[in-house]
């Protein structure tokens, strides 16, 4: 008996085939338009600069310093091959950036091994439903002293409706405290157990004093992104004669209040208009340092294009060294519940405040001396880096490079000792988080992988009863908070992004001596939905030498 043919099933089989592919072929084009590719090559190379009229030796990108600017919108994939020409390793990590399921990409030592000297490697980063204001700076070995920050801007999806009418130009500006000593002499003035001196000045954009112009034509309005890049002090900022609307801080729109002067802390971003509304002059642009004896100050031209010379109104006031000014600000910044975010729906659509926390924590930040030398800890744990990036050592299950669980949830009683701090955490837990600054010295601590929602903050002592002031309706969502001294601030965050991240004070000093830890957020499911496998181009170090990332 002859078998039977199969040719009556070929259609059937050729309709589902040419069905699939149509399926696939229509897909494909929607995910690229939706997700473009932006693609950078970066030099990194040392440079003499003079920011202050001293020569030093600067961190330069393509030669620029400050490094080049990216400018992306929500979910655009972001493509950074860097090429190390320094004689020492080299990482660059991204305030503020989510790196949404790839810690992979967050380019701080905890989770990437270093490109060597001579060496690159490729950052492939998608800026998944995010907007707003951002920076990249250089993560090792104090290189954030020398300079290699620039910014980042992400603007929303075309359809995505913004709470301002779109302004006539979009001006960064990239401020904070510099010295004059070469990052290598700070880092061995911490390495020798001693703190830092006071900073010689400030910069804007990498210039002294009136060393930029920003050009306004009258009567039009402008959007001023404004990062705190600097390694030591608060800032705060004011423009002559002109007022400043608030309307974003790091990727999250604000209720619009007008503003004379803003407070800008350590590793922080906030956006504003400003409306060219004066007499046609040139007006002073002035930052100074905030809680500081001596204040330093530096200026900026704003430039009415009909200009015919310098503005006579008086300059602002330089703010009193008073944390009470600073502390209402900050309680005055609201979320904006009814504008869109990165998506269509508004941001207040999350109602946080109704969402029971799961778990409690509290750090405590401290100075301390260890071996005779000058520390700093929180929960009395002062960081060691270990020598494998803890992600990579995490991955390939080593074990002796860290211990999960070290980093405590309370602060504990005792003198500070060194270790590799990890504290471990569940994906899906909604924790609290209060940091608590028994110091003189204002506080300014940021997480990766996260944003949050800044629920309270006061003086004196956190306890229970405090949390009958927080705000669990409007609070600002954002990715670095500030804790004033003998005070305490309170978030509520959602760990809903699995990965190894850096939580760390951005006073570099303090970071550099321990004040850090690492927040390992782990899924039990061990899928792709939640994190994304090793990079292939994933560089091995350490105890992870020699291994490969492929095959999986």
């Amino acid at each position: 008996m002859e078998a039977p043919s199969s040719s009556s099933a070929r259609p059937s089989c050729r309709l589902l085939a040419a069905a699939v592919l149509l399926l696939a072929a229509s897909l494909l084009p929607l995910a690229r338009a939706d997700d473009p590719y932006r693609f950078y090559t970066w030099n990194v190379t040392f440079g003499d600069i003079y920011p202050l009229g001293v020569k030093q030796e600067g961190i330069l990108i393509n030669g620029q310093f400050p490094g080049p600017q990216i400018d992306a919108v929500t979910n655009d994939n972001i493509i950074v091959n860097v090429f190390n020409n320094l004689p020492v390793p080299f990482l660059l990590s991204w305030q503020g950036i989510q790196q949404r399921r790839s810690s992979w990409q967050d380019g701080v030592y905890g989770t990437n091994c270093p490109i060597p000297p001579g060496g690159n490697f490729t950052y492939n980063m998608q800026f998944k439903d995010q907007i707003g204001s951002y920076y990249y700076f250089p993560s090792l070995l104090f290189h954030k002293a020398a300079g290699g920050y620039g910014g980042i801007r992400v603007l929303s999806r075309p359809r995505i409706p913004v709470p301002f009418d779109p302004p006539a130009g979009d001006f960064t500006i990239l401020a904070g405290d510099w010295f004059k000593l070469n990052h290598t002499d700070l880092k061995g003035i911490l390495d020798s157990g001693n703190d830092l001196p006071f900073p010689d000045g400030l910069l804007i954009n990498g210039q002294g004093s009136n060393g930029n112009r920003f050009t306004v034509d009258q009567g039009k309005t402008y959007r001023f992104r404004v990062s705190n890049v600097g390694i030591a002090t608060s800032v705060n900022i004011r423009i002559q004669g002109h007022s400043m609307l608030l309307v974003e801080v790091e990727g999250s729109h604000t209720m619009q209040t007008t503003f004379t002067s803003i407070d800008i802390h350590l590793g922080q971003s906030y956006s504003f208009l400003v409306t060219a509304d004066q007499p046609p002059a040139d007006y002073s642009i002035i930052v100074s340092t905030r809680f500081t004896t001596p204040v330093l100050t530096t200026t900026a031209i704003l430039h009415y294009s009909n200009a015919n010379g310098a503005a006579t109104v008086p300059p602002p006031p330089t703010p009193t060294t008073e944390i009470d000014f600073s502390l209402n600000q900050a309680r005055s910044i609201r979320w904006n519940l009814t504008a869109s975010g990165p998506r269509p729906n508004p941001q207040g659509s999350y109602h946080y405040g109704l969402v029971n926390t799961t778990r409690t924590i509290r750090l405590a930040n401290s100075r301390a001396t260890i071996n005779g030398k000058l520390r700093y800890a929180v929960n009395s744990i002062s960081f060691i880096p270990a020598d494998t990036p803890l992600k990579v050592a995490d991955f390939y299950n080593i074990s002796g490079v860290f211990t999960l669980g070290s980093m405590p949830d309370n602060p504990t009683v005792g003198g500070a000792y060194l270790q590799t701090s990890v504290m471990a955490a569940n994906m899906r837990e909604y924790v609290e988080i209060i940091f608590e600054n028994t110091e003189n010295f204002v506080q300014s601590w940021h997480i990766d992988g996260y944003a949050f929602w800044v629920v309270g903050m006061d003086g004196g002592p956190w306890t229970p009863a405090s949390r009958q002031g927080y705000n669990l309706r409007d609070a600002i969502a954002r990715y670095t908070l500030q804790v004033y001294p003998q005070s305490w601030t309170a978030i509520y965050m959602p760990l809903d992004n699995v990965g190894m991240w850096n939580v760390r004070s951005e006073s570099w000093a303090r970071q550099y001596l321990g004040q850090q830890f690492y927040l390992r957020v782990y899924s039990p499911a061990n899928s792709w939905r939640d994190e994304n496998p090793i990079p292939k181009n994933a560089l091995l170090c350490g105890r992870a030498s020699g291994r490969r990332t492929r095959p999986l």
